[in-house]
């Protein structure tokens, strides 16, 4: 357990270092396809973006699927002061402003700004308290000598360069995993260890077991493609709902029974339950009321597979998220109890 927790403090701080925003994610595709390689696995990227990669066994195909895309924006224009007016694209307007960003331009380069209200101090705004909206009322200033339209579209800044904001990672001495897109960096960590995990011990594996890292979840059709063909069930591993009315802590891997897509599949639910419980996984069982996953897209566009939903537990969902180390590796205890544990 120990050096699958150090294995999980090391990928979490290397993806979470990625900036990885829906529409610009060739950084993270590529530092998966290494480290999927440095294992010995033969991972490929999906044509529309994405990673698919076999950790080997044969018969009864399971795919598991997590995304390394985060919630981000991009520019919509450079204003006539250097600032910068936004489009959003999945940002919560609630907890952004003051966030440190990077501006990803199209031929590469990255400049650093803050996500600010327009005219945002508070002794100089008659009306500072005014509702917020990403799309109207404020910009990104950016950290440079730059106070007209010209310049700053001197340095290449142009309308579609992309806003990524800063996660902000911290793990406390406590074990908590304070971020943003922990959704769903967490459960690419557990993936990640999870292939390490069989590699490292050259395990046979008891079934075939792909994985897939999709790249367009937040914009809802992350799973859409590159679901092999032949794959029997098919398990989204995103986030766990932390919140009123709900069972999940950070500390657990939650089990979703429904949400606002419907009910997952019976039996591989029933299944991930026992598999929890013949190997002592600390789990919650849980509906969540305002969610969809990767695998409700895949069935939506025509895959005829078994389908369930499990993730860490996380906190505050879309803004500054909470969840634990125990969390994650309750969570590839999970998957790799699934994936020894029999028929469905």
């Amino acid at each position: 357990m120990e050096q699958s927790l150090a294995y999980i403090r090391g990928q979490l701080t290397a993806v979470m270092g990625i900036d990885s925003p829906s529409g610009c994610t060739d950084n993270i595709q590529q530092y998966l396809l290494d480290t999927l390689t440095a294992m010995g696995y033969t991972p490929s990227l999906l044509r529309k973006g994405g990673v698919h990669v076999t950790l080997g066994g044969q018969g009864n195909p399971l795919t598991l699927m997590a995304h390394a895309d985060t919630l981000g924006a991009v520019v919509r224009r450079v204003k006539p002061n250097g600032r910068l007016a936004i489009s959003n694209i999945s940002l919560n307007v609630f907890n952004v402003e003051g966030e440190n960003v990077h501006i990803i331009t199209r031929n590469g380069s990255v400049y650093e700004g803050t996500l600010q209200l327009c005219n945002a101090s508070i002794h100089v705004n008659p009306d500072p308290y005014q509702a917020r909206d990403l799309n109207k009322n404020m910009e990104i200033v950016l950290d440079y000598d730059v106070s007209t339209q010209e310049a700053v579209t001197a340095m290449g800044i142009r309308p579609g360069d992309v806003i990524a904001l800063d996660p902000r990672l911290r793990i406390t001495d406590t074990g908590y995993v304070k971020s943003r897109f922990l959704d769903d960096k967490a459960s690419v960590t557990a993936l990640l260890t999870l292939a390490n995990w069989y590699s490292t011990r050259r395990a046979a594996l008891p079934r075939r077991v792909d994985l897939l890292f999709t790249v367009f979840e937040e914009v809802g059709h992350g799973g859409a493609c590159g679901i092999a063909d032949d794959t029997e069930e098919l398990i989204a591993v995103d986030m766990g709902c932390v919140g009123d009315d709900l069972n999940c802590t950070e500390r657990q891997v939650s089990i979703c029974a429904k949400d606002n897509s419907g009910l997952y599949n019976r039996q591989v639910t029933n299944k991930l339950l026992r598999c929890a419980q013949e190997a002592g996984v600390d789990y919650a069982l849980d509906i969540y009321p305002s969610y969809s996953s990767d695998a409700s897209v895949a069935i939506r566009t025509g895959h005829d597979v078994r389908h369930g939903l499990i993730g860490p537990g996380v906190y505050a969902s879309h803004g500054y998220e909470r969840t634990h180390l125990d969390g994650i590796y309750n969570t590839f205890a999970l998957l790799r109890a699934y994936i020894e544990g029999g028929e469905a």
